[in-house]
């Protein structure tokens, strides 16, 4: 049997372990950290007796507390909807006039429409509301189908251009390259940029204004103004949904880019479609 091996200096037992000389100390591990991790074993033991814990083929023990955090969470959801069915019940039976004079029913229409929003609209719309190419910008006040309460509903209820919905926004612009020649698409994108600012060639503008009126006043207005009803868009305000280059309004005139918005009454029901108006209608841009 080898010899234990004594420290001289600290009187401890080593271990047997030497490393370049230097030998390892068997020293004890101290009794509040023993009883610790024994406490530890105990607890491990415990909880996945009491709580959901060891994963089983198609499910895991259920505990025998019956606990569970999606448990926990129907338990709270369905609390907080027993304490807003009052005002949800006044959402749905007033009108939306009725709603934004109302300032306790304004104000919980706001926060819900928010909250409904950065679920459902921000990936096309930005957390801002902001828009971006291609997707509007809801804090200006430049509106296709219109700024007021009504309208907003109706265009987040039924979308545009939505095949799903027969109340849907439906606007068509043709593709003026079946119609123009290259030379006059250039013309009228020079004339309706310089609704704004001042054009590359003002020669190219002028002869640009009477095809404007021959081929697009009919739609957006003899000063470019547009028509919320047709949802033609305003040219005359500086705000673009597919770029303002004189490039990119020409290629907008030979073949037009139409968005399409999903309908969401029958997804998210009258009353979220409600708070998404109010919430849209209070960033700003809106016609109050």
């Amino acid at each position: 049997m080898t010899e234990k091996h004594i420290d001289e200096l600290s009187g401890v037992e080593t271990t047997g372990h030497e490393w370049d000389g230097i030998r390892e100390l068997n020293n004890p591990m101290p009794r509040w950290w023993l009883w610790s991790f024994y406490a530890t074993i105990v607890f491990a033991l415990g909880y996945t007796i009491a709580f959901p814990a060891w994963p089983l083929v198609n499910s895991a023990t259920q505990g025998v507390l019956g606990w569970s955090s999606r448990g926990q969470l129907t338990q709270t959801m369905n609390e907080v909807a027993e304490a807003q069915a009052d005002l949800r019940a006044a959402l749905a039976e007033k009108s939306l006039p009725e709603i934004i004079a109302d300032d306790k029913l304004y104000r919980f229409a706001r926060s819900g429409g928010e909250a409904a929003f950065k679920v459902n609209c921000v990936q096309c719309h930005g957390s801002g509301a902001q828009g971006s190419a291609g997707y509007p910008n809801l804090n200006d006040d430049d509106w296709l189908w219109g700024s007021d309460i009504e309208s907003i509903h109706h265009t987040i209820a039924h979308g545009v251009r939505y095949a799903g919905d027969e109340e849907t926004h439906v606007s068509e612009m043709p593709a003026f390259a079946d119609m123009l020649q290259g030379p006059e698409v250039r013309q009228i994108a020079a004339y309706v940029a310089s609704l704004t600012r001042d054009p590359s060639d003002p020669a190219l503008a002028d002869a640009g204004k009477q095809l404007f009126a021959d081929n697009c006043a009919a739609c957006h207005g003899e000063s470019g103004t547009g028509d919320q009803s047709m949802g033609a868009p305003n040219l005359a305000d500086a705000i673009w949904l597919y770029g303002s280059s004189e490039a990119e309004i020409a290629a907008q005139i030979r073949k037009p880019k139409h968005g399409v918005m999903p309908a969401w009454q029958a997804r998210l029901g009258d009353v979220t479609v409600k708070q998404l108006a109010v919430y849209v209608y209070s960033l700003g841009g809106a016609k109050q």
